[in-house]
C-alpha cells in the first residue's frame, strides 16, 4: 500500500458501498460522477485491492471491500472528531472575556494582564468592569463576569503570596488564585496614639470608624473581626477610596483601614498614626466559578495572570478557606 487514503476518497467509497450506484453518490457528496470515480480508482490503486464489483444494476462490494468498509467508517469518524476538537480548541480561544477588577490599575497590573492575556488568546475581546470585591465576586456567581479580582483573608496556615495554592471558598462555589499578600493597617488621627498604640481589636471597637460601603473588602473584613466580639463599632463617616480614607481620619474622627504599600508612599508629614498591635494580612487574588476553572478562555485568563505575577503554576486541589484572621502584624 501506498501512503494512506485520503478522507474524500473514504467518503466516496462508503457512500457508493451505501448507495449502489455513482451517480447517487455523487449527487449525495456534491461531485460530479467522474470526480467520485477517479475517487475510487485512486483508493484501489493505493489498496492494490479491487473494492467493487462493476455490475450493469451498479457497484456491489468485493469480499476485501466489504472487510475494509468498517475501518472506513472509523478512519472518517476520527477525522470528524478531530476537526471538531480543533473547532472547540479554536473557539475556547476567542470570544470575550468579562472581567471584574477592583483597587487601582497599577496595583491589580491590569495593563499588564491585559497585554499578557493577547499572547495567549489573540481573538479574545476583553471587557472589564469596575467595583467592589464582594460585588465582583456576587457578578461572577450569576454569569455576568467570568473572572475577577477579589480580596480574601489570608488563611492560617497557608503561605502567603507566590507560594500559596489556589484554593475555594464559600463551600467549593469559588476558586481563587492568590497573586500576592499585603497588609491592611489600622490607621488613627495622630492626636489618638494614646488610644490605640498597644491596643487589640477588642480595645479599637470601642472606638468610632469609617465605614465602606456594603460590598467592599474593608467592610467584611472588619465584620468578620468585631461580630465575633461582639462589639460592631459606632461608624460615624463613609468612603470609598482609601485616598478619602487617609483624609477622613487626619481629620480627627475616626479611625480606618489602609493598605501598608499606601501609606509607605506617604512622603509628605503624616497626621495620622498606626496601630502597632493589629493588622490584616491578605491575598489579592484572581477569582472564577471553580466549576469553570478549565474553561478555555478562563483557563487562559488564569494563565496570563500567572505569567503578569510571575507564578508557578499551582496544584488546583481545593483547599477550603476558613475564615481566620491574624490579630497581629508578625
Amino acid at each position: 500500500m501506498n501512503d494512506l487514503p485520503r478522507t474524500q476518497a473514504l467518503r466516496c467509497f462508503i457512500t457508493v458501498a451505501r448507495e449502489g450506484t455513482v451517480s447517487r453518490a455523487a449527487a449525495l457528496l456534491g461531485l460530479t460522477q467522474p470526480a467520485v470515480s477517479l475517487q475510487l480508482k485512486g483508493l484501489e490503486e493505493s489498496t492494490g485491492l479491487l473494492l467493487f464489483h462493476r455490475t450493469p444494476g451498479g457497484f456491489t462490494l468485493t469480499e476485501a471491500g466489504a472487510t475494509l468498509l468498517p475501518l472506513a467508517h472509523k478512519a472518517v469518524s476520527a477525522t470528524s472528531d478531530f476537526r471538531t476538537a480543533a473547532d472547540q480548541v479554536r473557539q475556547s480561544q476567542r470570544g470575550t472575556l468579562r472581567v471584574g477588577t477592583i483597587l487601582e490599575p497599577e496595583f491589580i497590573r491590569l495593563g499588564p494582564f491585559v497585554r499578557s492575556l493577547a499572547t495567549y488568546s489573540r481573538e479574545t475581546e476583553v471587557f472589564l468592569r469596575h467595583g467592589t470585591s464582594d460585588h465582583v465576586l456576587a457578578q461572577i456567581g450569576r454569569g455576568e463576569l467570568d473572572v475577577g479580582y477579589y480580596v480574601d483573608v489570608t488563611p492560617a496556615g497557608l503561605p502567603g503570596s507566590r507560594q500559596s495554592p489556589e484554593r475555594t471558598i464559600q463551600g467549593g462555589k469559588f476558586q481563587l488564585a492568590p497573586l500576592t499578600s499585603y497588609d491592611y493597617r489600622v490607621i488613627a488621627p495622630a492626636a489618638w496614639s494614646d488610644r490605640v498604640l498597644g491596643k487589640d481589636w477588642a480595645d479599637l471597637a470601642r472606638l468610632p470608624w469609617l465605614a465602606t460601603p456594603p460590598g467592599a473588602a474593608h467592610r467584611r473584613l472588619l465584620d468578620d473581626i468585631f461580630r465575633p466580639l461582639g462589639a460592631m463599632p459606632k461608624r460615624v463617616a463613609f468612603a470609598d477610596q482609601e485616598a478619602a480614607v487617609i483624609d477622613f481620619v487626619e481629620s480627627g474622627i475616626c479611625l480606618g483601614l489602609a493598605r501598608d504599600g499606601i501609606l509607605d508612599r506617604i512622603t509628605r508629614r503624616r497626621d495620622f498614626v498606626i496601630a502597632d498591635k493589629v493588622a490584616l494580612t491578605c491575598d489579592l487574588a484572581f477569582a472564577c466559578l471553580a466549576s469553570r476553572r478549565h474553561e478555555g478562555v478562563v483557563a487562559h485568563a488564569f494563565a496570563a495572570m500567572q505569567a503578569v505575577w510571575d507564578l508557578q503554576p499551582a496544584g488546583t486541589a481545593p483547599i477550603e478557606a476558613a475564615r481566620s484572621r491574624k490579630g497581629a502584624r508578625r
